[in-house]
């Protein structure tokens, strides 16, 4: 049950990830308090309005009335690993053939197929 629960945790996680980059229309990377309440809905995740207040409050810490995505899936998932991040560092430094600092998707089409 645990392993079950703990799977729907994570499917839930990125399915908001997702979710939050779909209703993020001028792709700025902020979500409106509106929109974050609604995104919690879609995904079952009804808050009582005192706890939704008290959430809203930590991840608005600028005060601005906007949740930063990126933040936010930090602020759940936590930093990567050293491990994890050495990892990314060595694919990227493969799929940066130029050394330029930057990929182009046509170098990602070269060495990456999602089929």
């Amino acid at each position: 049950l645990r392993e079950t629960l703990s799977k729907r945790g994570v499917r839930v996680i990125t399915g908001l990830g997702k979710y939050f980059r779909h209703i993020d229309k001028n792709r700025n990377g902020f979500l409106s308090q509106a929109d974050f309440k609604e995104a919690l809905k879609v995904f079952h995740l009804d808050i009582p309005d005192e706890d939704f207040k008290s959430l809203w409050l930590i991840l608005d810490d600028s005060k601005s009335d906007k949740v930063d995505c990126g933040e936010f899936t930090r602020a759940v998932f936590g930093e990567m690993s050293e491990y994890r991040k050495a990892f990314v560092r060595k694919a990227y430094m493969k799929l940066d053939f130029n050394k330029t600092g930057s990929v182009p998707m046509v170098d990602i089409r070269k060495c990456y197929c999602a089929k």
